[in-house]
């Protein structure tokens, strides 16, 4: 297994929250795994492979940006000039030696910049000359985002570079094209490139925005006003410039015997990981995590071990970071986390849940609470909803999430929230519904 020791390649940490105590023939371990990059947000700092770093600037990358240039972005027409300038100010932000494309979506995708399947690679012209190709962007036509994603696959994938990285913009539904053909687009292209996805206005499907970040391991958010969007492309850029190592993977190991019942991240947002396992060897798999700059996420996991007798113990799992290459070898990131069983009589010691493991529980539940009730809300199930986003408003009260809160007040009227006591409004915005929704998988952290 090699090691990763090349400049401007963050190392990775693995410290591990549980509690390793279980009651005679307990079998069920949770831990909660805060994994850690840093050292390697410094772009600008010097490079040493040129197949992977641009010299003096950080690892080489890629980037796509797909524009909705539907016929909807028409209405009102500063939707369209709003997206242009964002994509401009998204353009503005790439580094220098960064390669680029613009792709304009309708029901097919067109190259808009630089054009003939390739990339550009930026610096001052070539900045220029894209912004010059935006002002020819109109709306006209229907939307098919399996096209654009395909389009942006293709061309990120010619060039030789160590980040590959989708920004997404829709204003409505994916009308020409059915959910089995952008599930289709989303599998071929999940592994290959990272992409944000956005939401401008309130005409599109948040479940089909979410989708798309979700399976291909990027954020997705709403910008309910088109004047916010050029902020929103310029941070989401400057995410994108700040990482430095793709295709990095949670391996698990786990002893014989022991099984392995989820794995999820939990913070920033809530993501299942379980379904996305591939096997790594004997008793270990691969979870993909995208790509990373300094930063820090948490993950959740479950494992079933073998019952076993009172003052045993064992290790339930090993926890580290690789990337896997593509002849089977792997780099391996550092860091490692333990995770332990030791079986008590001490009813004190088996009993406690570790506040890490009982928080992000909670949160994962605040998640799923948020989106039965507004699923419930909007198919007239008022009682039920009432009940759920009352659920939801106790453990975000409960967890300090003040954002989530904030978000839910928008929707119902809190009577009280320590007991989730809750009326549904009877005229909500659009917009608040669909900012909630959004965002119901961000989580805050447990308060040290």
């Amino acid at each position: 297994m090699a090691n990763f020791a090349k400049p401007n390649v963050p190392q990775f940490s693995v410290d591990v929250y549980q509690n390793e105590y279980l009651p005679e023939g307990g079998r069920e371990v949770n831990a909660i795994a805060t994994v850690t990059a840093t050292g390697g947000g410094t772009v600008g700092g010097a490079g040493t492979t040129p197949h992977l770093y641009a010299p003096g600037r950080g690892p080489s990358a890629a980037v796509a940006v797909m524009v909705d240039c539907s016929g909807s972005m028409d209405h009102p027409p500063t939707k369209m000039r709003n997206a242009r300038d964002a994509t401009a100010a998204a353009i503005d932000t790439l580094r220098d030696g960064v390669h680029f494309a613009v792709v304009g979506g309708t029901h097919v995708a067109q190259e808009v910049y630089p054009g003939d399947g390739r990339l550009a690679v930026a610096d001052a012209t070539t900045r220029g000359q894209a912004k010059q190709a935006l002002r020819r962007l109109g709306a006209g036509g229907g939307t098919a985002i399996g096209t654009w994603l395909r389009l942006a696959d293709r061309l990120l994938s010619s060039a030789d570079v160590a980040i590959r990285h989708g920004i997404l913009l829709t204003d409505g539904r994916n009308e020409h094209e059915s959910p089995q053909e952008l599930r289709a687009a989303l599998d071929e292209c999940a592994g290959r490139f990272t992409c944000d996805a956005r939401g401008v206005g309130t005409d599109w499907e948040v479940k089909e925005v979410t989708g798309i970040a979700s399976a291909l391991l990027g954020t997705a958010d709403i910008v309910a006003d088109p004047a916010g969007l050029a902020a929103d492309f310029t941070r989401m850029m400057e995410t994108a410039m700040g990482k430095e190592v793709a295709d990095v993977a949670l391996r698990v190991w786990t002893p014989v015997g022991a099984k392995l019942r989820f794995v999820k991240q939990v913070a920033p947002t809530v993501e299942e990981l379980t379904d996305r396992r591939t096997e790594a060897g004997p008793r270990a798999g691969d979870y993909p995590t995208g790509s990373w700059g300094d930063e820090s996420r948490d993950y959740h996991l479950c494992v079933e071990v073998p019952a076993a007798g009172l003052g045993q113990e064992m290790l339930a799992a090993r926890i580290s970071l690789v990337v896997p290459q593509p002849d089977g070898q792997v780099t391996n990131l550092g860091g490692q986390g333990l995770v332990r069983a030791v079986w008590t009589d001490d009813m004190a010691a088996s009993t406690s849940i570790n506040p890490q493991v009982a928080h992000y529980t909670g949160q994962a539940e605040l998640a799923q609470a948020i989106q039965q009730g507004l699923d419930l809300r909007k198919a007239g199930d008022f009682e039920r909803a009432t009940a759920k986003l009352g659920r939801a408003v106790q453990l975000a009260s409960a967890s300090g999430n003040a954002d989530t809160a904030k978000l839910l007040s928008k929707v119902v009227d809190v009577v009280d929230a320590a007991t989730g006591t809750v009326r549904l409004k009877a005229k909500v915005a659009e917009a608040d519904e669909m900012t909630l929704e959004t965002r119901s998988t961000k989580t805050v952290r447990v308060k040290k």
